[in-house]
């Protein structure tokens, strides 16, 4: 998920967008200076022989220019206002996954932990259970409080045979889906162990939003290059920590992994434009830029979800039955390992368009953006960081929804080991489907 690049992309889109849109087109911060040198040298100019302009008038055109050459040299970005723009962000989708879980309390299902509080048939209730997956406020509590809701899930039962007093069974169930959504927001369905807290589903917009202000503070290619790198570190990251464990991964394997997938994603993100930078003129490379942006995004999110996550189809990965019971203790299957990795590398696909297209759209058709920016163009940056980590924390959970995280197979599309394997729970028939772990 490069949101760094496409971050910079989309200032360049909406800044194009929103002077199309304005009655009169306003520069770029670091260009604002100039004009109004040259507007008080031409009048100075042609004024000579007549009313020279005030004193005061003098001074104010000055300090204009002044103040705007200050801003020019500071790089036109403020990082304070952009780091204030990232932490609302954060508020707002945290805020959107909040009013989720409440508006949906009404219906909330009796708990069971093999089961789910949302019909994940669904597209609305994937992308109901994602957005309070990738809630940011998850990472508030600690590990203590994490293995206390842990707790409580596994003594569900207990719970609900002896209800404390002035509690509902409705009111309870409330409180266990919440406890299983805290201690699954922390811990790797697979071996329960815990996950860090900037590669959790929910750590990705706190997280990676620094990442992306640097990118776009960045002024050098050195700079350019050492965010990029931290920026696709962390992608790849996320997509091991939240693949599928139930197939072994050596340490070598990771490293070679990580490897290819950083210098896949880097070599795309910067070699096409260098080639284009090179082979043609900047005003034309300029244009072709814009177009760039998106399918190398594309390309390198999808690289590096793929290669990260292509060890597991060498080794296949567990099938389960609908209650979540291995069907074949020590055995795995690669054609479940592969749909799962191609679903997943897909999603990563869909994520940019979001990402890529809502920020530019919001900045030049919102009146209240548009006269914003064009008062004081140095809001540019924060309103642009905060609209991109706003559409992106949004953008994820609807992107990984597309797909559920348990994903069917029939047993006649596995390999033979499956085809007859007997169902306990029917009679000793033979199972019709089974289930995988896809990952996020």
């Amino acid at each position: 998920m490069n949101i760094a690049q496409i971050a910079k992309s989309s200032l360049r889109c909406g800044t194009s967008l929103v002077r199309r849109k304005g009655s009169s087109a306003f520069p770029r911060s670091h260009d604002v200076a100039t004009p109004i040198r040259i507007r008080y040298k031409t009048t100075v100019t042609a004024n000579s022989t007549a009313a020279k302009p005030s004193a005061g008038t003098t001074r104010s055109k000055v300090n204009a220019a002044t103040s705007e050459t200050a801003s020019s040299s500071s790089g036109g970005v403020p990082i304070g206002t952009t780091l204030v723009a990232m932490s609302l962000a954060i508020a707002t989708v945290g805020g959107v996954a909040a009013i989720a879980e409440r508006s949906t309390a009404s219906a909330i299902p009796k708990f069971d932990p093999k089961s789910q509080r949302f019909d994940q048939s669904t597209f609305m209730g994937r992308l109901s259970k994602m957005l309070l997956a990738c809630d940011p406020f998850l990472l508030a509590y600690s590990h203590e409080e994490v293995m206390r809701c842990k707790d409580l899930v596994e003594g569900y039962e207990k719970l609900y045979q002896e209800l404390p007093d002035g509690t509902s069974e409705k009111e309870l169930s409330r409180k266990l889906w919440e406890a299983q959504r805290v201690a699954s927001a922390a811990l790797h369905p697979d071996t329960g162990d815990s996950i860090p807290h900037p590669f959790r589903m929910s750590g990705y917009v706190p997280f990676n939003g620094p990442i992306c202000v640097a990118m776009v503070a960045s002024q050098s290619t050195s700079a350019l290059l050492f965010w990029s790198w931290m920026n696709q570190s962390q992608n790849a990251l996320v997509n091991y920590y939240n693949r599928n464990a139930s197939s072994p991964m050596t340490n070598e394997t990771l490293l070679k992994s990580y490897s290819a997938a950083v210098g896949s994603a880097l070599t795309v993100a910067f070699g096409l434009a260098t080639f284009i930078q090179r082979r043609f003129p900047p005003q034309q490379a300029k244009n072709l830029l814009r177009w760039v942006a998106f399918p190398s995004s594309v390309v390198a999110s999808s690289l590096n979800c793929y290669i990260v996550r292509s060890p597991e189809i060498g080794t296949g990965i567990t099938l389960v039955d609908a209650n979540g019971n291995d069907v074949l203790p020590g055995e795995t299957s690669k054609i479940a390992a592969e749909r799962g990795v191609y679903l997943t590398t897909m999603s990563r696909a869909v994520l940019q368009a979001p990402v890529f297209f809502l920020p530019p759209f919001l900045m030049s058709s919102i009146p209240l953006l548009v006269n914003a920016v064009a008062n004081n163009p140095m809001l540019r940056v924060p309103i642009s960081t905060y609209l991109l980590l706003v559409c992106f924390g949004i953008g994820l959970p609807a992107s990984v929804a597309i797909f559920p995280q348990m994903g069917e197979i029939r047993v006649e599309e596995a390999e033979e080991k499956y085809h007859k394997v007997p169902n306990e729970n029917n009679g000793g028939k033979p199972y019709v489907s089974l289930f995988y772990n896809k990952g996020l």
